[in-house]
């Protein structure tokens, strides 16, 4: 077709809503392999320039999987992005049907970034990451509701531990087991770990949730986590600028990263000397160090080097 068409997907856990930006074309196909494979043959007849569609915890994966394998430009954007365009442009009534349109719209007027999908064995290590962090949460929570408790719950609450804490030994058992079979990843490792005060999990947890580590500039890496700092002025008035956004998970293993970095990793450490002389409160001075290590990271991962000091971006 000569015009270009853009596509918005709405998702559910039993249907797709499917909008196609300008024909005005909305239907609906299950969310399973008949209703997808319909879809798929069906967008390829229409070939769009852009197929756009939210982050729904998982249930857009094998949609989007599909409609990629048959070439088709697909992005995954975030939905609180998706709501703040809807708010810009005055939709205020949200269903199934107008979400599939405000998305097609989205991707006309914003047109997202295609990322490349993960592969199947990546999926499945970050899936085993992020229940290895699902059941390290449920361990701390057990253990602080066992404060002030009665012996019997007490103990009820140990056997939950001991065995959640048996879980996690095996969870990390099979990440160690996926890691070893997969040689680019164990080169990763390798990289990544030889930072002080980059950990195993830190390692790993970049490997799986952030695989553009190393394959964008130092600018987008710093967006895309959400550790770049945004100013905050308008007309006279000028705001402390302030990190927003990103993935969090990724900033909340780096934060942690960076606590052992500004005591044992000397470029790190003598940078947070710095700004602390120059009178930057620890927070500001701690956030401008996970924002400087990533930098780090990302070279060294761009560069494909081990760690040394005098690492520069």
């Amino acid at each position: 077709m000569s015009e270009q068409q853009w596509v918005g997907i709405d998702v559910c856990q039993q249907y797709l809503d499917v909008y196609v930006r300008p024909l005005g074309n909305l239907f609906q196909v299950t969310n399973n392999e008949v209703g997808i494979s319909k879809l798929v043959q069906t967008l390829k007849n229409i070939e769009p320039k852009l197929i756009v569609l939210e982050a729904t915890g998982g249930m857009e994966i094998d949609a989007v999987i599909k409609l990629t394998e048959a070439k088709l430009s697909v992005a995954v954007i975030n939905p609180r992005q998706a709501r703040d365009f809807a708010k810009a442009t005055g939709t205020l009534a949200k269903t199934d049907a107008i979400d599939a349109q405000l998305l097609a719209h989205f991707a006309d007027a914003i047109r997202p970034q295609v990322r490349p999908i993960s592969d199947e064995s990546s999926r499945q290590l970050e899936d085993l990451v992020t229940r290895r962090r699902q059941i390290s949460d449920m361990i701390t929570a057990e253990k602080n509701r066992r404060r002030g408790k009665t012996n019997s719950i007490q103990a009820d609450i140990d056997e939950h531990i001991e065995w959640l804490e048996k879980r996690l030994k095996e969870i990390e058992s099979q990440i160690k087991s996926a890691i070893a079979i997969n040689e680019d990843w164990q080169q990763k490792m390798k990289l990544l770990t030889s930072v002080p005060g980059v950990g195993e999990v830190v390692a790993v947890t970049l490997i799986s949730s952030l695989p553009e580590l190393g394959t964008i500039s130092h600018k987008s890496i710093s967006y895309l986590v959400g550790v770049a700092p945004l100013n905050r002025d308008s007309g006279k008035f000028r705001g402390k600028r302030k990190i927003w956004g990103g993935r969090a998970t990724i900033r909340c293993v780096l934060y942690m990263a960076t606590l052992v970095a500004v005591r044992f990793n000397p470029a790190i450490k003598a940078f947070y000397e710095r700004l602390l002389k120059k009178g930057k409160l620890k927070k500001v001075a701690l956030t401008a160090c996970m924002h400087k290590l990533l930098i780090l990271l990302n070279a060294m991962m761009r560069n494909n080097q081990t760690w040394r000091q005098e690492v520069s971006p």
